[in-house]
C-alpha cells in the first residue's frame, strides 16, 4: 500500500521506519513467496504490475475488514482510540484542519492521527483513509457523507476596484467588468451559474487573470484586478474588515459546502465518530450574514 501510495521505495521505507535495504528485502521475500513480480523498478520510480494491483486490491480490503472488525468488537469502549487516518485539501488542511487536528489530539490523546492533504480527492477504500474533508459536491456517491458546515459563495470586490469601474446591478452588467477566474477541476471556463426568483441564469464572464490557486485569486481581488466568486469561509474577515465588497447578493451562486465523508461501512469507530462532532461543533455559523451581504 505505502509503495502505491509514494511509487518510491525509499519513502515506503522511512514510513514503516526501515532502511531501503531493509524494505527491498522484505519486498523480494514476498515477491519470492507468491512466486510472481509484484512491481516494475526503475531508476527513478517503482509502479505495481499486474499481479501487484491484484494484491493491493485484496490486501486494502482485508486489513479494511480487520480494522472494521477491531472497531466493532472495541465500539463499546467510552474512550476513543487507535489510527485515524484524514485527508484534506491542500491550503485547507494546511491552514484550518492541521490546527483542528491539534486540539482534537489535546482531547483524544489515545487517538493517532494520520493526516494526508492533497490537491484532488483519494479512493478511501483504495488509500485507507478513515474520513475525507472536502469542499463542494461529493466526488463518489458511494460514500456516506455528513455537512460540517453550510458554505455559501459570493461575488466580491475591493471597493477600489468598485469606484473606478461602478458596481454591478444586474448579470447583464457583468459582461462590462473584468472578472478573476478561478480554474478548478472540471469546471467550464468563466461559466458562472445562478438561481434567481426561481430561475437558472447562467452568464459567461471573461477577464485578464486566472489561475487553479484560490488564494491567488483572491489576492487578485483584494488587490483590485477584478469581480472574483469566493465562499463566505474565505470572504468573511475581508467583508467584515471592509476589504471586499459583497455584489449582487440576490443572485444564488451554487454552495460550497463542507463535507466530512467515508466509505460505507457498518461499523464506523468511536475516533471518527469524535472526530466527525468535533468537526461540527467547530464551524457551527455561518460566517457572512445574510443582512451583511445584503447591504454591500
Amino acid at each position: 500500500m505505502l509503495l502505491a501510495r509514494h511509487g518510491n521505495l525509499a519513502a515506503a521505507a522511512r514510513e514503516l521506519d526501515l532502511t531501503p535495504p531493509a524494505a527491498t528485502k522484505r519486498l523480494a521475500q514476498l515477491e519470492a513467496r507468491l512466486g510472481t513480480r509484484l512491481v516494475n523498478r526503475t531508476t527513478r520510480s517503482i509502479s505495481l504490475t499486474t499481479e501487484g494491483e491484484t494484491y493491493l486490491h485484496y490486501a486494502t480490503r482485508i486489513l479494511a475488514e480487520i480494522r472494521e472488525m477491531e472497531d466493532a468488537v472495541s465500539s463499546s469502549r467510552s474512550v476513543p482510540r487507535g489510527l485515524l487516518r484524514v485527508n484534506a485539501t491542500l491550503g485547507f488542511g494546511r491552514t484550518t484542519i492541521a490546527p483542528l487536528v491539534s486540539e482534537f489530539a489535546r482531547r483524544n490523546p489515545h487517538v493517532e492521527v494520520q493526516l494526508d492533504v492533497t490537491d484532488r480527492p483519494v479512493d478511501l477504500v483504495e488509500s485507507g483513509v478513515d474520513l475525507a474533508i472536502r469542499f463542494g459536491s461529493l466526488p463518489d456517491k458511494r460514500l456516506n457523507a455528513r455537512r460540517v458546515m453550510t458554505n455559501r459563495r459570493f461575488l466580491c470586490a475591493s471597493p477600489r476596484y468598485l469606484e473606478r469601474h461602478g458596481t454591478p446591478a444586474s448579470l447583464a452588467d457583468l459582461a462590462g467588468h473584468q472578472c478573476i477566474i478561478h480554474r478548478q477541476n472540471d469546471d467550464a471556463h468563466g461559466i458562472w451559474r445562478f438561481t434567481h426568483d426561481g430561475r437558472i441564469e447562467t452568464v459567461k464572464v471573461r477577464g485578464m487573470l486566472s489561475s487553479n490557486d484560490g488564494d491567488i485569486v483572491l489576492g487578485w481581488a483584494l488587490d483590485g484586478h477584478g469581480i472574483l466568486v469566493r465562499s463566505e469561509w474565505d470572504l468573511a474577515k475581508y467583508v467584515e474588515s471592509g476589504r471586499l465588497r459583497i455584489v449582487l447578493p440576490a443572485f444564488v451562486l451554487p454552495s460550497a459546502d463542507l463535507f466530512v465523508y467515508y466509505a460505507n461501512r457498518r461499523n464506523q469507530s468511536a475516533r471518527a465518530r469524535a472526530f466527525i462532532d468535533f468537526l461540527i461543533e467547530r464551524f457551527d455559523g455561518p460566517a457572512i450574514s445574510v443582512s451583511h451581504a445584503a447591504s454591500m
